[in-house]
C-alpha cells in the first residue's frame, strides 16, 4: 500500500510505484508489456514533450481514441506538469468532438488509429500538436514520446488541482466538462485502503482488467486504481464479452470492474459457462442499478 503521506499527485503515483515495485508489470496491452519503472520513465517523458509545446499547468490536453496504454502515459505525464487530461468519447459525431474539444480550451490532442477521418473533418488549427498514437513514423506517438528527456521535471502540483475533465452525455444539452482533482481522485484511495474492506484488499498479485472506456470514470478511475495498488493492469481495446472471457481465462484476472449492462453482456456469451473463474476475486460495478437476478 502507498504512503498517503507521499502520494499527493496522480504524478506520485508513478513515481512511488517505480520506487517500490521497478521490474512490476504495470500494463499489459495487446502483447506488450511496461513495468512500473518504465511507466514512470515514460510519464516522465511525456510531460517533458508536453512541455516543450508550450503545454503549461492547468492546460488541457484531449485523447481521443479506444483504451490504451498510452493513454495512461499521457494522463500521468500531463499531471505531471499539472496540465488536465481531457479523453473524449469517440463514438461522438464530429461536431460533438469540435464542441468538447473547444469547450475544454485543448492545446494538444492524441489520436486512435480509428479516427484519423473523424479528425480530418475537425477545426485543428489552435492546437499546438495533434499526434496519432500509433503511427510509427517520427510523427507519431512513440518516436514523439521516445525523443523526449526522461528526467522527472519536478514540478510542484498541487492536492486540489485538476488532473482529469471528463464530459458528461449532454442528455439536457451540451456536455458538461467534470473537472476531478488529484484528491478527488486518490484520496478515496487511500481512504478505501485505510479501512481495509474486503473488496479493496489488493495484494502484488492481483491482476485488474481495464475493459470500460477511458473516456468514463468506469475506464480511468479503475485504471488509476489499479496502479494506486501496484496491480498488473491488463488494458483491452475496447468492450468485447468474447475478449473479456479470453482475459480471464489467459490472464488470469482477479479484480474487474463493468456496468451492469455489460455484465449481462458477458454472461449471456454462449463461451460464458466454460470459463474457468477460480481466478476471480471480486467483480465490481457501477454507473446504473443493478436487478437483483443479475
Amino acid at each position: 500500500m502507498l504512503d498517503p503521506n507521499r502520494v499527493r499527485s496522480l504524478g506520485d503515483v508513478a513515481r512511488e510505484q517505480a520506487r517500490l515495485r521497478a521490474s512490476a508489470t504495470a500494463f499489459v496491452f495487446e502483447g506488450q508489456t511496461t513495468t512500473y519503472a518504465q511507466f514512470d520513465r515514460r510519464s516522465n517523458q511525456v510531460a517533458n514533450g508536453l512541455a516543450a509545446l508550450g503545454i503549461q499547468a492547468g492546460t488541457r490536453i484531449s485523447y481521443l481514441g479506444k483504451n490504451s496504454d498510452a493513454y495512461f502515459e499521457l494522463m500521468f505525464g500531463a499531471a505531471k506538469i499539472g496540465a488536465v487530461m481531457t479523453p473524449i468519447n469517440w463514438r461522438l459525431a464530429p461536431p460533438e468532438v469540435a464542441y468538447i474539444l473547444a469547450d475544454s480550451g485543448a492545446e494538444a490532442l492524441f489520436v486512435g488509429p480509428e479516427f484519423d477521418e473523424l479528425v480530418a473533418r475537425l477545426p485543428t488549427a489552435n492546437l499546438r500538436a495533434l499526434i496519432d498514437i500509433e503511427a510509427a513514423g517520427p510523427e507519431g506517438y512513440p518516436a514523439w514520446r521516445d525523443g523526449q528527456d526522461a528526467t522527472d521535471p519536478a514540478i510542484a502540483v498541487g492536492w486540489e488541482d485538476i488532473a482529469l475533465q471528463l464530459y458528461t452525455s449532454g442528455t439536457t444539452g451540451h456536455p458538461k466538462g467534470a473537472m476531478l482533482s488529484h484528491r478527488a481522485l486518490l484520496e478515496l484511495r487511500a481512504l478505501h485502503a485505510a479501512s481495509d474492506m474486503g473488496w479493496n484488499r489488493w495484494t502484488p498479485d492481483d491482476v485488474s482488467l481495464v475493459a470500460m472506456p477511458i473516456f468514463h470514470i468506469g475506464g480511468s478511475g479503475w485504471g488509476i486504481m489499479g496502479l494506486y495498488n501496484g496491480a498488473k493492469g491488463v488494458v483491452a481495446r475496447e468492450f468485447d464479452p468474447n475478449a473479456v472471457l479470453d482475459f480471464i481465462t489467459h490472464d488470469r484476472i482477479s479484480k474487474i470492474f463493468m456496468v451492469p449492462a455489460a455484465m449481462q453482456i458477458v454472461l449471456r456469451h454462449p463461451k460464458a459457462r466454460e470459463v474457468d473463474y477460480s481466478c476471480m476475486k471480486y467483480v465490481l460495478y457501477g454507473a446504473s442499478p443493478i436487478p437483483l437476478e443479475l
